[in-house]
């Protein structure tokens, strides 16, 4: 197996870990800075605009195949190891974790671009003057 290979494999499998972590992250025993790095790692994710644009050769793949399954890795230590063994004692994925990531996900990037673009807006305005 490859170096690339197996670093394609490590990611997927934190990867297929996602819908445990949602499910831990709504669990009130869980750290508010894991609840907090979990959704910027999941805003990240589903955001159109990358740190670094996709049209860059392997530099744009490599930050969607680094950030985010470290950003998965990093809440997954952060939260308690009950709290994750729970999660997984209630099962893989279920529909109703899966359907709600979409809705979570498109509210959490619109929140971002908000607060990116009104942050944005507030500095300008503080130039201008």
């Amino acid at each position: 197996m490859t170096k690339r290979a197996s670093i394609e494999s490590r990611a997927k499998a934190l990867l297929a870990e996602v819908p445990l972590v949602l499910r831990a992250l709504r669990d009130p025993r869980t750290p508010w800075l894991a609840r907090l790095l979990g959704l910027a790692t999941l805003a990240y994710a589903l955001s159109p605009i990358d740190l670094i644009p996709d049209f860059i050769p392997v530099l744009g793949q490599l930050d969607d195949l680094i950030v985010v399954p470290l950003g998965v890795a990093l809440v997954i230590r952060m939260i308690p190891r009950e709290v994750m063994d729970e999660a997984r004692r209630q099962g893989d994925a279920t529909a109703d974790s899966t359907a709600s990531l979409g809705r979570v996900g498109v509210v959490l990037t619109a929140l971002t671009w908000v607060f990116v673009l009104t942050t944005f807006g507030v500095w300008i305005a503080g130039i201008v003057r």
